[in-house]
């Protein structure tokens, strides 16, 4: 039996919403309506999956209040589907992946301060003067470097490299191979460059994370130059994400898998960036900005909104065609300027006759 059993009745009262139907159903897992089986809770929050919503075999189902009727299961019935079906599969989420203590084969240094209900995994390493706060998980193979800290309730999952004087705030989700604080893309031309090639510039700021930030698979954040590099609270990034030096992330921003943000860019409160789009260092972009798949944004957004760039999908012979005309914008334009003139001088000399 699963170690994770609610009755229908438990989960309307854990999850703020009325229920219809047997209230001592018991429910131990999740699935999809098209793969349920008995014993289980599925939600639908997409008019498309109505179909899939008649024949599933989940024996309870998170539904909006125009659902119920032609729901053939016990109901959860919820304004937000979608929202009361994330905050549910947290009940059903495994929390034991990891062991609790001290693994013997771990490097924990004298200077450093580990609280009593931390878990530290094999062979983490946990540097001079780090602090990791009540309840945190560090995972296997996981690195926190000199004077880093690690706020409570966070959870670090394997071989996570937190370098020298990162802070990272309560409750932070970071996955596997994340790098948090290493050097900035910062160096000067020499002289000559022939012979001296580029100049490292130190990195001498740090990383500071917010509360509730959850860090993808693979995501780094590079240490400010000078000043520290900021996350602010409920930030969410994705996998391959590429934070550069100095950035500021104001709250509430999501950025999806392989976008970036170059040097010294401010990204607003609530603003999303979607997947593949990348941003010019030294810009700003105020609160409330939506930045779709594949965008290239070359200077500051100032006015709330959404902002797209490039060119959608086309088959492969139309989009070869386009990209000719597209290389031949200017010196169309500059025809049509000339037509214009034309017209105009023959409007401006017209007798009437």
């Amino acid at each position: 039996m699963s170690e994770h059993l609610y009755t229908l009745a438990e989960l309307a009262d854990i999850l703020a919403v009325s229920c219809q139907g047997d209230p001592n159903r018991q429910i131990s897992g999740m699935a999809t309506l098209a793969s349920a089986t008995a014993g289980q809770l599925s939600f639908l929050a997409n008019s498309k999956y109505e179909q899939a919503l008649r024949t599933t075999s989940a024996s309870v189902v998170i539904v909006a209040p125009d659902m119920v009727a032609a729901c053939p299961a016990d109901c959860l019935i919820s304004d937000n589907p979608y929202l009361t079906y994330a905050k549910a599969s947290q009940l059903f989420a495994d929390h034991s992946a990891y062991s609790s203590g001290i693994h013997p084969t771990a490097f924990v240094s004298a200077s450093a301060t580990v609280a009593d209900s931390a878990n530290i995994g094999a062979n983490a390493s946990i540097a001079d003067g780090a602090v990791i706060a009540a309840n945190c998980t560090i995972g296997p193979g996981c690195a926190i470097g000199k004077g880093s800290v690690i706020g409570e309730d966070s959870l670090l999952h394997a071989n996570v490299s937190v370098y020298h004087d990162v802070v990272i705030g309560c409750r932070a989700i970071i996955h596997s191979s994340a790098v948090i604080g290493g050097d900035g893309f910062g160096f000067a031309p020499s002289d000559n460059r022939e012979q001296g090639g580029w100049i490292k510039i130190a990195q001498l700021g740090g990383v500071r994370i917010g509360d509730d930030v959850e860090i993808g698979a693979g995501t780094t954040i590079d240490r400010g130059a000078l000043d520290n590099t900021i996350i602010g609270d409920r930030v969410i990034l994705d996998n391959m994400v590429m934070i550069g030096h100095n950035v500021e992330l104001g709250d509430n921003v999501a950025m999806a898998a392989c976008s970036g943000v170059s040097g010294s860019t401010r990204v607003g409160r609530n603003c999303t960036i979607s997947g593949g789009a990348g941003i010019i260092g030294h810009a700003v972009m105020v609160d409330n900005v939506h930045i779709t798949a594949m965008t290239m944004v070359t200077k500051s957004i100032l006015e709330p909104g959404s902002y797209s760039s490039g060119t959608s999908m086309q088959e492969s012979s139309v989009w070869r065609r386009n990209a000719v005309r597209f290389s031949q914008l200017d010196s169309i334009n500059k025809r049509l300027k000339k037509l214009e003139k034309i017209s105009a001088h023959g409007d401006n000399n017209d007798d009437g006759h």
